[in-house]
């Protein structure tokens, strides 16, 4: 095909290869401007790539949402340009020794519970959260994250009558099975809860190192997932957060306990984390774990783009220990080698401007052309879509913990939504209504100028801190 896409974007190299396509480093020729570009074989059994486009138009505008530059057909090959971002969350793990620290993981959490829930409010389920779907910024936005793949991204409602989905059973496994939830692998019709719930499994990932259901081993692909399904339905959640903030138990507590309709309540499932982030002393200042660390230093772009991929790896890719591997050796190598050219672009335009980090605490550092067949490209990292028998059984999720703030936390989320009855019965459950006396509901909160309400006779290490979160509320015309 020709190398020149959508009239003015040239392609470069390749940059990796996902389970529905190809990432290609391209440039403005008119403006040289870096941006990525992903292929897909016209021909695919079963292509996504125009779905995916549509997406980002409906969700264009929004923080964290990567800007579509253009779409089209050229040659042999569906193709679709967006702005180039920075490494993955996966990418930044394993620079990490495969381990996030209780400050970076909350300052994470905070940005990917937005993003979230800007994709609920235009009316989307994302369906597949995991690492790999959360990206670093470039340049000034490299502190901010975001979120992309919506190939299987579905709507949950109609966006003029708010009707919800149905509910339905005997559904297939669509996502990611290590962060899946449990009712997905009931086969219970994905919703919001759903996406929360896998969530709150990749922010545990990031704190534990891995989880417990990682390394099971089985003679085939469904009955690993069989072997998942139960360990995870198994696991108590007091379990899996063991040795962690209570805030974590209340989160899984509070997702699970949701019906199927239900809309999540944002603001508080935050403010959980806000909480425990100005209770343990910490300071909104941007610096994550990887920034402690220097990911990534190269220098300038000649020089960068000069070393041999050879040459970039052992910084970037520090050995994991054994006990902390994920179960495919293979899988967490492909992770390592996918993106390289994004992660030199995130090198020449942040190496620079990164400056000294005084850090709290010492760490080891441990981070061509178009193919010219059109074959279909299969799942590399996981199987997306797997046939099983549905359990008869549904877990059974105890009541939140309520916990309850003094400070005040509101959304940007401006829409209404008739909820229809009750589907999934769920006892010792605080009500919809009961919970929102405690948080500003979204659908009537409009942001404010500050995130957070709070009257003190002078400013103090945790006011400063509250005024940092304004610049992660989402729908702040600052921050896009």
């Amino acid at each position: 095909m020709d190398r020149v896409v959508g009239g003015k974007y040239k392609l470069g190299r390749k940059l990796g290869s996902g389970s529905f396509g190809e990432l290609f480093l391209g440039v403005n020729v008119q403006t040289g401007e870096e941006v990525a570009v992903k292929l897909e074989p016209a021909r695919a059994r079963h292509p996504q790539l125009h779905y995916e486009s549509k997406l980002y138009m409906l969700l264009q505008g929004g923080t964290g949402i990567p800007h579509l530059k253009w779409y089209g057909v050229e040659g042999e090959y569906n193709c679709m340009v967006i702005d180039l971002l920075g490494p993955s969350m996966e990418d930044l793990f394993n620079y990490c020794s495969r381990r996030f620290n209780l400050k970076t993981v909350l300052m994470l959490a905070d940005q990917m519970i937005n993003r979230v829930e800007y994709m609920h409010v235009r009316g989307f389920l994302h369906r597949d959260i995991k690492p790999d779907n959360f990206l670093m910024g470039l340049g000034r936005k490299a502190n901010q994250v975001y979120i992309i793949d919506y190939g299987l991204a579905k709507k949950y409602r109609d966006l003029q009558t708010h009707r919800h989905i149905p509910y339905r059973e005997n559904k297939n496994l669509t996502g990611t099975a290590r962060y899946a939830s449990v009712n997905t692998h009931l086969g219970i019709e994905q919703s919001r809860r759903d996406d929360l719930e896998s969530l709150g499994y990749v922010l545990m990932y990031f704190l534990r190192g891995s989880l417990p259901w990682q390394g099971l081993r089985a003679g085939t692909k469904k009955q690993k997932y069989d072997k998942i399904s139960e360990k995870k339905r198994l696991t108590p959640v007091e379990v899996l957060c063991k040795s962690f903030p209570p805030e974590f138990t209340s989160y899984f507590l509070y997702v699970r306990s949701l019906r199927f309709e239900d809309k999540p309540d944002y603001p508080y499932l935050k403010r959980l984390f806000r909480d425990l982030f100005i209770r343990e002393g910490y300071q909104f200042d941007y610096v994550f774990d990887w920034t402690i660390l220097k990911y990534p230093q190269f220098g300038s772009s000649s020089s960068s783009s000069s070393k041999p991929r050879s040459s970039l790896r052992p910084a970037l890719n520090p050995p994991v220990p054994s006990a902390e591997r994920p179960e495919k050796r293979e899988a967490g190598q492909e992770s390592r080698d996918r993106f390289s050219g994004a992660l030199e672009a995130y090198a020449r335009r942040n190496g620079s401007g990164s400056g000294a980090v005084q850090a709290d605490r010492s760490r080891p550092r441990t981070s061509e052309n178009v193919l010219a067949s059109s074959k279909d490209t299969t799942p590399q990292n996981y199987e997306r879509v797997v046939e099983r028998p549905i359990s008869s059984t549904r877990h059974a999720s105890s009541s939140r913990k309520a916990i309850v703030s003094s400070v005040r936390a509101t959304s940007s989320a401006d829409f209404t939504e008739n909820r229809s009855s009750r589907v999934v019965p769920n006892n010792g459950r605080s009500s919809t209504a009961q919970r929102t006396q405690l948080v500003p509901d979204p659908t009537t909160t409009r942001s404010s100028s500050s995130s957070f309400a709070r009257a003190a006779p002078s400013r103090t290490a945790r006011d400063i801190t509250l005024q940092s979160f304004e610049l992660l509320t989402i729908g702040n015309g600052k921050r896009k």
